[in-house]
């Protein structure tokens, strides 16, 4: 029997649970950013990036899983099948997947640079997802 993530029981563990499943699919320079403060519309920005479109997709798709199995569907996807900047909106937490040269172009890392950064520890990012037998 498989086992399903725990549902996440505030913004804070969703994004965190967001970026373990990032971490599952070897997302590359993941941020996670407080923007309570800064906007009305979130509490939380997870940046992440992958080194092709396919890995950029699969990242995103692996998100949305996750999330999905934890209770948690999103309001709105964008751009996932294409791989270059995928966006999902799951309200308190906004996910941006970038395809590395398009993260650096826009650079939402300097745009929010006055947002707090959260600190993330892969070990502990591991352990929020239950080890699928494929």
């Amino acid at each position: 029997m498989r086992q399903r993530p725990v549902r996440p029981a505030d913004p804070k563990a969703m994004a965190l649970l967001a970026a373990a499943a990032a971490l599952d699919r070897k997302a590359e320079d993941l941020t996670l950013l407080e923007v309570t403060e800064l906007t009305g519309y979130a509490d939380y920005f997870l940046l992440a990036s992958g080194r092709s479109t396919r890995q950029t997709a699969a990242i995103a798709e692996r998100i949305a899983r996750v999330l999905k199995k934890a209770g948690v569907k999103p309001l709105g996807m964008d751009g996932v099948k294409e791989g270059r900047w995928a966006l999902l909106d799951f309200g308190d937490v906004v996910i941006h997947v970038f395809h590395t040269p398009l993260r650096e172009f826009y650079d939402l890392d300097s745009l929010w640079a006055d947002a707090p950064k959260v600190e993330l520890e892969p070990q502990a990012l591991a352990d929020l997802i239950p080890k699928e037998k494929d």
